[in-house]
């Protein structure tokens, strides 16, 4: 069992957690995922950089923090956060999800060539030489966060009318 804490697949396993309790429709259960859901991403926050963006791992033997901040991180912080908003009404994880977005739209998308950069260093320096799409860089996570918050827009907007 490993003591290194993963920000992006933390703040990821948030969501997915609560989207499968919503699949499974137990309200019990659904209840239960929902607290964790928020509580998971209230400790996430750790992660978070002043400039909106998610850093990568933390090694707590070592007090090492890996300050990238890696394409996919974003994008699962991105629909955490908004998830983490929706359960609690609480507007500090809307501004975390926009602060997401803004870090995504300002540091890791290629404003001249399209995609998104693997990842960017803590100096804001994109990583150009790795690959923007590949065996471990697809648009999987950076295109479904983006399809996953069009659809919880809907919704609310669906709600308010």
């Amino acid at each position: 069992k490993s003591t290194l804490i993963s920000y992006g697949h933390d703040i990821e396993c948030s969501w997915l957690l609560h989207e499968a309790a919503e699949i499974l429709g137990e309200p019990e259960l659904l209840k239960k995922t929902a607290k964790l859901a928020v509580d998971m991403a209230r400790a996430n926050e750790a992660g978070l950089a002043r400039d909106g963006g998610l850093h990568y791992e933390f090694f707590p033997e070592s007090n090492e923090l890996d300050s990238d901040k890696h394409w996919w991180s974003q994008a699962e912080a991105m629909v955490g956060y908004f998830n983490a908003y929706q359960l609690s009404d609480d507007e500090n994880f809307l501004k975390r999800s926009l602060g997401s977005w803004n870090f995504i739209k300002e540091q890791l998308i290629d404003q001249e060539l399209g995609e998104w950069y693997w990842s960017v260093d803590s100096e804001g320096k994109p990583q150009t030489e790795k690959e923007k799409a590949g065996f471990w860089k697809c648009p999987y996570h950076n295109g479904r966060a983006c399809l996953e918050i069009i659809r919880r827009i809907d919704q609310i907007n669906k709600i308010a009318k």
